[in-house]
């Protein structure tokens, strides 16, 4: 025995941690592994950040949409506005326009949003570059050769894509065309 391990029991829990130890890092290669390989053809990391890139456009053009229907309704309260000098329809139309103000504050939920997403964006390439490290580490050829159990997916997620990305997935055009 070495000084600093006076009894058995010592020598028997370091080799235990040293074998537990050994495991876990047996099972974040598998799980390197199982994140390195393509998810439907395109690499895990890459489809989250145009996922992430995907929301902040979506919310962006959604927010615009609004404020400009908002903008052109309170073009066409002023019109209105101009056209009558009775009191009570002037009421409704001042409530109208405070609708309206109503309106363009609570679409700053678009920048909250965005600021958001840029955070999960962050650290979804902080993650990625940790594990670009593992995958230097335990190199490429080996993960490759790992053996990763495959997703367990329900019946309807194997049918679901989700939201597709623009250029993917099937278009409008086409199932229109399914229904002519």
């Amino acid at each position: 025995m070495t000084e600093g391990m006076e009894t058995q029991e010592e020598l028997e829990l370091l080799q235990a941690e040293i074998f537990n130890l050994f495991n876990y890092i047996q099972r974040v290669r598998k799980e390197v592994a199982a994140i390195t390989r393509a998810d439907e053809g395109t690499d895990r990391f890459d489809n989250m950040s145009d996922q992430l890139d995907a929301i902040v456009q979506a919310t962006g053009d959604a927010t615009n949409s609004i404020l400009e229907v908002v903008e052109q309704n309170s073009e066409t309260i002023n019109k209105i506005r101009d056209k009558t000098e009775n009191s009570e329809v002037r009421g409704l139309l001042d409530e109208l326009e405070n609708n309206s103000n109503n309106i363009f504050e609570a679409c700053t939920f678009q920048d909250i949003t965005g600021q958001r997403v840029t955070k999960i964006a962050r650290s979804v390439t902080y993650v990625e570059s940790r594990v670009n490290a593992l995958i230097e580490i335990f190199g490429k050829d080996q993960l490759e050769n790992i053996e990763v159990e495959a997703e367990d997916k329900t019946e309807d997620e194997k049918l679901l894509a989700g939201p597709q990305l623009d250029g993917q997935g099937v278009t409008q055009d086409e199932i229109d065309k399914l229904f002519d």
